[in-house]
């Protein structure tokens, strides 16, 4: 049975595991992600890597990560926040290390293909996925392929201008990311040190004062995802990420997206992805797959 190493690159964490031809994940586990120096950053994954190929005969590995990735080169021109990989060919220096086939893409691509290959998205050629994690990602699948955009920027809501406060320009990254979610309950509640998106949620059953903060939060998750629906006119529009697994989340985006003015001419489906926190490296196991087919047709 054939068995590669995926990797979802995140901001936060570094998410790995060993996945087979059933499209299972033996094993998966996390690290935290060094952000600003290559070096160190390698050393990181080449200690996973080594662990996972002394203990499994892998024939390749598959990389999920953010920026903006050229698949066919394994070239990255930027790598979002993980600012060690700017101007970096992760494929180019992972092959050369091991000797086995690399494949790289966008992680919010990823997330889309494993929704479409077997996920929430098999019966639609035309939808989205916006990923909410330390920033805000996302996928486009257009007349039944990925859409990446002139120069492979597609895909970045992140980066749209959602809110203008005192003529300040916020971009999505800044206001629907679950960062700001738990900067804003950790300044509410007056606490410092780590705070998970779960603990926020929770707090929020008993707390009025939190679930008015989730629910201000939730209100630009919806404004994103109604600006991409009259955008583009999909037919779904699919939520991944973490925080995707809690069913308030989807809950309260559909009724507040009712409250804008035009949706009533757009209404689609607003669900959450299946595969949530593992569609990266699910996603990166059927881009490899795709590639290497691509490669030997």
């Amino acid at each position: 049975m054939e068995r590669l190493i995926v990797f979802d690159f995140g901001g936060t964490k570094i998410k790995h595991g060993i996945i087979n031809d059933r499209v299972e994940l033996i094993t998966k586990s996390a690290y935290n992600t060094e952000r600003e120096r290559l070096d160190p950053f390698l050393t990181n994954l080449y200690a996973t890597i080594d662990r996972y190929i002394e203990k499994y005969e892998v024939s390749g590995i598959g990389i999920s990560m953010p920026g903006y990735v050229d698949i066919d080169t394994g070239y990255v021109e930027r790598a979002g926040a993980i600012t060690a990989l700017d101007g970096q060919n992760i494929k180019e220096i992972l092959e050369d290390k091991y000797g086995l086939p690399v494949e790289v893409e966008n992680d919010g691509n990823c997330a889309a293909i494993a929704e479409k290959m077997s996920g929430n998205a098999t019966d639609v050629d035309n939808f989205i996925v916006m990923t909410i994690g330390t920033g805000i990602g996302g996928g486009l699948f257009l007349n039944g392929d990925i859409y990446r955009g002139y120069r492979l920027r597609a895909g970045e809501f992140g980066m749209m201008v959602t809110y203008l406060p005192d003529d300040k320009k916020v971009e999505l990254n800044h206001t629907a990311a679950i960062t700001y979610l738990i900067a804003e309950y950790k300044k509410l509640k007056k606490i410092e040190g780590p705070v998970e998106g779960t603990e926020v949620f929770a707090e929020a059953r008993a707390n009025p004062e939190v679930k008015n903060l989730i629910d201000h939060w939730i209100g630009y998750v919806a404004q994103g995802v109604y600006n991409l629906t009259v955008t583009l006119n999909p037919e779904k529009i699919l939520i991944g990420g973490g925080v995707s697994a809690n069913p308030y989340l989807i809950k309260e985006v559909n009724r507040q997206i009712n409250d804008f003015r035009y949706w009533h001419e757009f209404t689609i489906p607003v669900m959450r992805c299946k595969y949530l926190n593992d569609a990266g490296l699910i996603g990166a196991y059927y881009h490899f797959k795709r590639m290497r087919e691509t490669i030997h047709n």
